[in-house]
């Protein structure tokens, strides 16, 4: 396994949230100037800010919400999953109780009546 690299890992949380403000609120701004132009636009184009001025929360909170980390190599898991046979010798001898009939492993006290099935 190689050692993490200062320049693989991901930016710290305050950056990362830094980033994401600045993008909702450029986005925001945007929205913003969509507003005051459905104000001083006429005809078919004023389609255009005021569909900019409905969408444009929508994808603001979508982008700031996506944070993703370009730069450097993928995480190394530590290592993988071993499975072992109980049936192989030196695997232990400890066998798990047998389930009882409501699925679930359970001791007998003794004063509890039995019921045959």
């Amino acid at each position: 396994m190689k050692p993490q690299s200062i320049t693989s890992l991901p930016p710290s949380p305050e950056v990362d949230r830094h980033s994401r403000m600045v993008k909702y609120s450029l986005a925001m701004g945007i929205r913003v100037l969509c507003i005051v132009a459905v104000l001083f636009v006429h005809g078919w184009w004023l389609l255009i800010p005021a569909l900019g001025a409905i969408f444009l929360p929508y994808f603001a909170v979508v982008i700031a919400n996506n944070s993703w980390f370009a730069g450097g190599a993928d995480v190394e898991q530590p290592g993988g999953i071993v499975l072992r046979d109980p049936a192989l010798p030196g695997a232990g001898s400890a066998q798990p109780p047998p389930p009882s009939s409501h699925g679930f492993a359970s001791e007998s006290r003794g004063d509890e009546p039995k019921t045959e099935a």
